[in-house]
């Protein structure tokens, strides 16, 4: 037992979080010895605070406050401030569906970060929050952040095992599930090997839970702690004496925000540490490519608990925008019913959008069809004009092109443009209109997560839809390069974000190589991660001694020329792969980089899914999932197989797919050989694929390893 000298004057008293509801007090709580001028001992409570969203907790205790951002909680006093009876948030597809507006959304987080502290969360503690897109989730996660916690994120479809993995790895003390659904899948893993203070449903109820399983953990739903947080509060604005009990301390932008389990392409997940300083980076600086305005509308679909999803709404949050919740399966009508300003999303649903345009104008009557067609390319050649003549291409070349050339091929372009512009407009009268209305995306369309492929990119700036291309990574909060919209240059990912650096280095040898030519990716800037939790190896290896992050991806920074068509995309950043995505050939070592190969390949409409494989192999081979409806309705028009037909025979169908193979890749230097067709498509539910819709390689490989080497033999 400690013991303190005393005087009459000073007291020592001993301060630490009471757990309520008898919940155990671990050894590990925190204390803090202070001097109090009274006579008898206090049992106090600290508590962290989001500074200038619970400023009046901190001035109450004589601190000073501001109101500058110092957590990322804090935007919520700002918006509500500025946009306190405009809509924020618009959750149709929940029970109940949800409205809220800034003050009800700023409302809802402050009690339920007090319904926190009263269920018995303690500053710095580890919560995790495996749950999906909800108006419920952002109220939790940022509830959770402004107690002081570190919220551990991840999303329901993740396995029972890699749920369990993160929690246990991360030394999370509690849990919040999305669904009663959720935690009846995971709760008997749960009970038996995780130790948890408490459980909270954010949607559904408790009767819906069919394992009981420990009765002393106990259970809240969402409205049970935001209603103690709500009577906590009152009764903190009642009484002074409440006050008077508590240590209120401001979080620190350099404190640990979130945990964010890579979920890559390949490897074991790890936690990235990601401060409130590095997502306030992004907060701060987002405007200066997205212009977001007041009342804007953004739709919203992708899983939150991810770091580009998450910092974009963040962002949009602190713009007054109104978010809408919606999901894959409701996104087409969506996208028509409330006419988005903007779509945050990844390169599929770009594709997929691209896909189903091209279907309904490829099943239209011929006359239609030829139209539109001619119509497309046109515009396809006027946009590529306009970017000649703007200066606003790529290239790898050092030496600038002479003055004399530069005007031949400006005033070239310039005439051509001309000529194609007012077929261009009509076009954009009596087709592009219509598609307009269909997908909304008035603004732009803002694409991360992965490669955006070239025709889709080139589409629809075609059609005037403006597809702004992103460049990030978890581990850099994430966003490091965006295009901007009057710099927006097709095929590349943009320029660097404020206060964010790019160099290009030889993979060899590690030293700077100039612009133009290929090598590994590094970065560094604000928004850099604190590193790997517990784990100090990895974050070295990641991180060099001067900053220096390796994003592990093969690129190129574009030359600064005065003249010519590339006068205005000096710096842009190109992004052509994974280094370890890199397929090294048996014949004399030839690399190939299979994404370029597999963006040709699913340009058909045959081909579903691709995954270019090859690695120690004479030649290249692919796995593909063929788009069924397409293959027969191709055959058909072919006379492959009767009009009434509806099969196709394996034999005709690879000889399909080798067709569009050819067809599609024929400008690349290296053509793809055997095939191995599957029936299942690549998903998240199977594993297949990331949370953002990426293919894992390495897991589609090792799944077909057998069929793989027979094609080979």
């Amino acid at each position: 037992m400690l013991s303190f000298p005393m005087t009459s004057n000073f007291v020592i008293a001993i301060a630490y979080t009471l757990p309520p509801y008898n919940l155990k007090l671990s050894s590990s709580s925190p204390f803090r010895v202070f001097c109090q001028s009274q006579s008898k001992t206090e049992k106090v409570h600290i508590r962290k605070c989001s500074p200038f969203l619970e400023s009046s907790l901190l001035s109450g205790n004589g601190a000073v406050t501001s109101d500058e951002w110092k957590a990322v909680p804090d935007i919520w006093r700002s918006s509500a401030q500025k946009y306190g009876h405009k809509v924020a948030v618009v959750d149709p597809y929940h029970h109940p569906p949800t409205t809220l507006t800034y003050n009800q959304l700023e409302e809802a987080i402050l009690n339920f970060t007090e319904g926190l502290r009263i269920i018995g969360v303690r500053p710095d503690e580890k919560v995790a929050l495996f749950a999906d897109n909800s108006c419920r989730w952002i109220i939790a996660d940022q509830g959770m952040m402004a107690s002081g916690a570190v919220n551990v994120v991840r999303g329901s479809r993740s396995s029972n095992e890699e749920l369990f993995q993160i929690y246990d790895h991360s030394e999370s003390v509690a849990l919040a599930v999305d669904t009663p659904e959720m935690f009846n899948r995971i709760g008997e893993l749960f009970y038996s090997k995780a130790s948890m203070r408490f459980i909270i449903l954010l949607w559904g109820e408790k009767s819906s839970l069919v394992n009981e399983g420990n009765k002393e953990v106990p259970v809240f739903t969402f409205t049970e702690v935001v209603e103690l947080g709500r009577e906590s509060r009152n009764a903190l604005l009642d009484s002074q004496d409440g006050k008077q009990h508590c240590i209120y301390e401001e979080i620190k932008p350099d404190d640990i925000a979130t945990l964010i389990y890579t979920s890559g392409t390949t490897g074991n997940p790890k936690g990235v540490m990601l401060s409130h300083r590095n997502l306030l980076h992004q907060i701060k600086n987002f405007g200066d490519v997205v212009p977001a305005e007041i009342g804007d509308r953004f739709l919203s679909m992708l899983p939150p608990w991810h770091a580009y999803e998450r910092a974009g709404e963040y962002f949009v949050f602190a713009r007054g925008v109104e978010q809408v919740y919606t999901s894959v399966r409701n996104l087409k009508s969506d996208l028509a019913h409330y006419q988005p300003h903007y779509l945050i999303s990844v390169p599929l649903v770009y594709e997929t959008l691209y896909s189903g345009i091209q279907k309904q104008i490829s099943t239209s009557s011929l006359v239609r069809k030829l139209v539109a067609l001619t119509f497309i390319r046109v515009s396809l050649a006027y946009m590529e004009c306009t970017r000649i003549y703007e200066g606003k291409c790529l290239t790898q070349h050092q030496k600038e092109p002479s003055y004399v050339y530069s005007m031949l091929e400006w005033l070239w372009a310039r005439v051509v443009a001309a000529i194609l512009f007012p077929i261009h407009l009509l076009a954009k009268k009596l087709v592009y209109s219509k598609i307009h209305s269909a997908i909304g995306i008035s603004k732009a369309g803002i694409s991360g997560g992965g490669s955006l492929p070239n025709h889709v990119d080139k589409f629809f700036e075609a059609i005037g839809v403006k597809l702004q291309n992103g460049y990030g990574l978890t581990e850099t909060s994430p966003v490091v390069a965006v295009r901007q919209l009057e710099y927006n240059v097709i095929g590349s990912v943009g320029h660097p974000l404020k206060h964010t650096e790019f160099k290009v280095v030889d993979p060899e040898t590690g030293a700077v190589i100039p612009p133009g030519s290929k090598g590994i990716l590094k970065v560094r800037g604000p928004q850099l991660m604190k590193g790997y939790y517990k784990n100090p190896s990895a974050t070295s290896r990641a991180i060099d001694e001067d900053g220096w992050l390796d994003t592990g991806d093969i690129g190129w920074l574009v030359p600064n020329h005065s003249t010519g068509r590339s006068r205005n995309s000096g710096g842009v950043i190109v992004v052509e792969g994974r280094a370890k995505d890199t397929i090294v050939l048996s014949t004399e070592g030839e690399n190939v980089e299979p994404g370029e190969l597999e963006e040709a390949a699913m340009r058909s409409s045959l081909i579903q899914q691709i995954v270019v494989i090859g690695q120690d192999k004479r030649r290249l081979g692919a796995v593909i999932v063929p788009n069924k409806d397409e293959v027969l309705r191709a055959a058909r028009e072919l006379t492959i197989v009767d009009s009434t037909s509806s099969d196709i025979s394996q034999e005709k169908l690879v000889s399909l797919i080798y067709r569009e193979l050819k067809t599609w890749t024929s400008e690349s230097s290296f053509q793809i050989g055997p095939v191995l067709l599957v029936n299942d498509p690549f998903t998240i539910d199977n594993g297949l694929m990331t949370a953002t819709m990426k293919i894992r390689r390495d897991r589609v490989v090792s799944q077909y390893k057998d069929q793989i080497e027979n094609i080979y033999n």
